[in-house]
Formats: structure tokens, sequence, C-alpha cells
């Protein structure tokens, strides 16, 4: 299986497969409400349009998929899937690696995810991610916010701290 660089034509398929794999979430936080469960086609398509959007196939069927887009200086991760048959077998990871090499002229990168998802809070930690800031949502969920600095940045941070 390779990642490559899904299309428009992707789309709906990609919203099918984000339910599905967000649906453990939901039930994790009792909130089906969660955005990536409710989101349409047209906002997905949207996204589309601004957001660097990755997948993996399985034969001819998505299996994974994640999405980024470049603020200033940080790549912003979002959306991290993998069809739940096709869980632990490294394609999150290889997803995420794949946003590595692609954005290279960022400082950090930055995702969030859920406190309860400690599945997700460790696979972003052995990726070098680490929390930096919580932000309640509601009295069932608190997003916690991750950044991974770029090899450059932590060479300037531990410059200026000798």
């Amino acid at each position: 299986m390779k990642v490559e660089l899904a299309t428009l034509e992707d789309a709906e398929e990609i919203l099918y497969l984000q339910k599905q794999a967000y649906l453990s979430e939901a039930l994790l936080y009792n909130d089906l409400s969660i955005h990536p469960i409710v989101q349409s086609i047209r906002s997905i398509r949207e996204e589309f349009k601004k957001s660097w959007v990755w997948k993996i196939q399985d034969g001819k069927a998505i299996v994974g998929s994640v999405r980024a887009f470049v603020d200033q200086d940080t790549c912003h991760v979002r959306k991290l899937i993998v069809k739940p048959s096709h869980q632990n077998r490294g394609l999150g990871t290889l997803l995420m690696n794949t946003i590595d090499e692609s954005i290279t002229q960022v400082n950090r990168f930055e995702l969030f995810t859920g406190h309860k998802s400690l599945k997700n809070i460790t696979l972003y930690q052995k990726l070098g991610y680490e929390p930096f800031r919580q932000k309640p949502l509601h009295e069932g969920l608190t997003l916690v916010y991750m950044e991974k600095k770029t090899d450059s940045t932590r060479a300037l941070s531990e410059e200026s701290s000798c």
C-alpha cells in the first residue's frame, strides 16, 4: 500500500471512511455530534480546496487518510483516519510520516485529539509530538493540542539555551 494525494473525486469515500473511523471516538466521549461524524460532503469538499489530503488504498478501497494545511510557520494536521479493520498495521504512522516528508517549509506541526483518546496520544508521542495546551469543549471532552517542532526549530532553541 502506498500513500498518494487524494482528489476531489475521493471526497465522498473519505467522508464515509471518516465517519466509520470516528465512531469509536464519538462513543468514547458519548457524543455523536462531533465534527468528523456530522461533517457534510459540502464541508469536506471545501477542506479539499484548502488542504492537502492524502490517502492509502487497499486495492481500490481507501483505507486511510489525513489532511494538512499550512498557516504561517505551522502545519496543522487534521483528521487522521484509518479504517477500523486496518488499524494497528502502521498505516497511521505512514500517513503522518508522509506529512513530515512532504511539508518541509514549516517550523512546527500541530494537531489535537481528545483527552480520553490514549491510543492517539501514544501514537503522536511516538512520532515526536508533545502536548502543549488543553482546551475544554464541554464537560465530557477536552482537546489536547500537541506539537512537534522541526529539526531546524529544535536546533535554534537548543542554541539559544546554551
